[in-house]
C-alpha cells in the first residue's frame, strides 16, 4: 500500500497529487481544470495507453496554465501495470475519464495500492450494451475495510444532475415525488453526423431499450430508433424548443435508491432528426452492432470500425456553436404545498473552447470530476466505501459550479411535462 492510502481530506497535506487515466475529450479538460486551482492540486499526473495523447495535452496545460503536469503510459486493462504505475508514482486520488470497460480494472488497481477512486460513469461489460451500478456496489465492502473512499458517477449526468437532485432536497423541498432530467445539446459541430463522446460508448447508450422508473418498478418503451419511441417538444432555457427522447440514464438507477418516496423518474435527450437519421441508417446496415464479424480474413467489431471512421468528439470544439442545456424538473412539496421547480445550467460551445479547448460536452464531464476530487482531497467529502454523489453534501459543490464555469439557476416551473 502507497503512503498515500487515507490522506484525503487530511489538512496538514493542503495540496494533493493526482492521477488522470484516459487522455480523450474529458481528460484534457480535467487536467487543465485541476491545473487553474494549484493550491489544491500540487502534483498532476495524466496516464493513458496512448502516450503520445498525454503529452500533448500536458504541453497545452503548459501554455494555457503555465502549469507542468506528468504523464505516463500505461494499459489501464492491465491491474498489474496500473498498480506498479500507482505504486511508483504514490497518488491521493485517481480520477477515472476512461472507457466505462476499465473501471472495475481501475478499481481493483486502486484498492491494491490504497487510492481514492472517482470516476464519471457507471461500468458496462465490453461485450453487453448494457450498464448498471451492481458491478461497482459490489465493491463496497472492500473499500470501507481498506479505509479508500470511491465516488460514481461524477460528471455532469450523472453527477451534476444527482447532486441538483441533492440540493433540492436538502433546501427546496420536503418531499420530492418526481424528477425529471432534461439533457439539450442544441450546438452545431458543422459535420454531417458526429458523437460528443466516445462513438462506441454513445451509440450503445442511445440504442438500447428504454426504461424508466414508475410507481414501485422499472417501466420499458422502445428504443429511440423505433416508431414507438416516447418523445415530446420542450422549450429549453435560451435555445427554444427542441425534441426530447425519453431514455435510459444510469443516474435513475442510484436515484431511485438513495430517494425514499420517489413515485417517478425520467431521462430525456435532445436529438436531431438528421442524427437520428444517419444512426437508423448504420443500425439497419450492421455497422452498430458489438459482436465481431469477419472481413477478409481477420475479426472486426463493426461499432469499432465505425468509431475509426467518425470524427474525433475532442476535434469538434473548434468550429462548434450553440449550447447545452441540462437539468432538472422536479414537483414535490414544500411545508405543505405542492412546488415545481427547474434546475438546469446552460454551457456555450465556443466559450468552452476559449477556455480549455474543449467543446462544452467534455467540459460539463470534466468540470464537474474536478470539482469532485478536490472536495475528496479537501475533506469536505469523507467517507469509507462506494458512493454515488447524491449520498454527499451538495453545498460547497453547488458553489464551485458557479465559480468554476457551470453556473446554475432555479427558477418555478410552470410548463407541461408528458403524464
Amino acid at each position: 500500500m502507497t503512503p498515500a492510502a487515507g490522506r484525503v481530506g487530511d489538512k496538514e497535506e493542503t495540496m494533493a497529487k493526482i492521477m488522470i487515466i484516459g487522455a480523450g475529450g474529458v481528460g484534457n479538460v480535467v487536467a487543465k481544470k485541476c491545473a487553474m486551482h494549484p493550491e489544491v492540486f500540487g502534483e498532476i499526473w495524466l496516464a493513458s495507453r496512448t502516450l503520445a495523447k498525454c503529452e500533448a495535452i500536458a504541453a497545452e496545460v503548459k501554455q494555457v496554465c503555465g502549469v507542468e503536469i506528468s504523464t505516463a503510459r500505461v494499459d489501464a486493462d492491465n491491474v498489474a501495470e496500473l498498480a506498479a504505475l500507482l505504486d511508483r508514482v504514490g497518488p491521493e486520488l485517481v480520477i477515472n475519464v476512461a472507457l466505462p470497460y476499465q473501471d472495475l480494472h481501475i478499481m481493483d488497481a486502486c484498492l491494491l495500492c490504497g487510492v481514492h477512486y472517482l470516476d464519471t460513469a457507471n461500468y458496462e461489460p465490453e461485450d453487453t450494451a448494457h450498464f448498471e451500478y451492481s458491478w461497482q456496489w459490489a465493491y463496497q465492502d472492500r473499500f470501507r475495510d481498506k479505509g479508500l473512499m470511491a465516488v460514481l458517477g461524477c460528471g455532469f449526468d450523472p453527477g451534476v444532475t444527482n447532486v441538483f437532485c441533492a440540493y433540492a432536497r436538502k433546501h427546496l423541498y420536503d418531499s420530492i415525488e418526481t424528477i425529471d432530467i432534461l439533457d439539450c445539446n442544441a450546438g452545431d459541430h458543422g459535420h454531417p453526423f458526429a458523437t460528443n463522446f466516445n462513438p462506441e460508448i454513445n451509440i450503445r447508450e442511445v440504442t438500447q431499450v428504454v426504461r424508466h422508473w414508475r410507481d414501485g418498478a422499472w417501466v420499458e418503451t422502445p428504443p429511440i430508433l423505433d416508431d414507438g419511441a416516447v418523445h415530446f417538444s420542450f422549450d429549453y432555457p435560451l435555445v427554444g424548443p427542441r425534441e426530447s427522447y425519453l431514455l435510459y440514464h444510469e443516474e435513475m438507477e442510484s436515484l431511485v435508491r438513495h430517494f425514499d418516496g420517489l413515485r417517478r423518474i425520467r431521462f430525456w435527450m435532445t436529438f436531431g432528426q438528421p442524427y437520428l437519421t444517419h444512426l437508423k441508417v448504420l443500425e439497419n446496415i450492421g455497422m452498430t452492432r458489438i459482436d465481431e464479424v469477419e472481413f477478409e480474413g481477420q475479426k472486426i467489431v463493426p461499432i469499432r470500425f465505425l468509431k475509426a471512421l467518425l470524427p474525433d468528439p475532442g476535434s469538434l470544439g473548434a468550429t462548434y456553436s450553440g449550447k447545452t442545456v441540462i437539468g432538472c424538473i422536479f414537483d414535490g412539496t414544500r411545508d405543505g404545498k405542492r412546488r415545481r421547480t427547474y434546475l438546469y445550467n446552460v454551457c456555450d460551445h465556443a466559450e468552452s473552447f476559449k477556455e480549455v479547448q474543449s467543446q462544452a460536452i467534455s467540459y460539463t464531464t470534466g468540470v464537474p470530476a474536478m470539482i469532485g476530487a478536490m472536495m475528496m482531497v479537501e475533506g469536505v467529502w469523507r467517507g469509507e466505501g462506494v458512493f454515488n454523489i447524491e449520498q454527499l453534501d451538495p453545498d460547497r459543490f453547488m458553489d464551485e459550479l458557479n465559480k468554476n464555469g457551470l453556473p446554475w439557476q432555479v427558477v418555478d416551473f410552470d410548463g407541461t411535462l408528458p403524464d
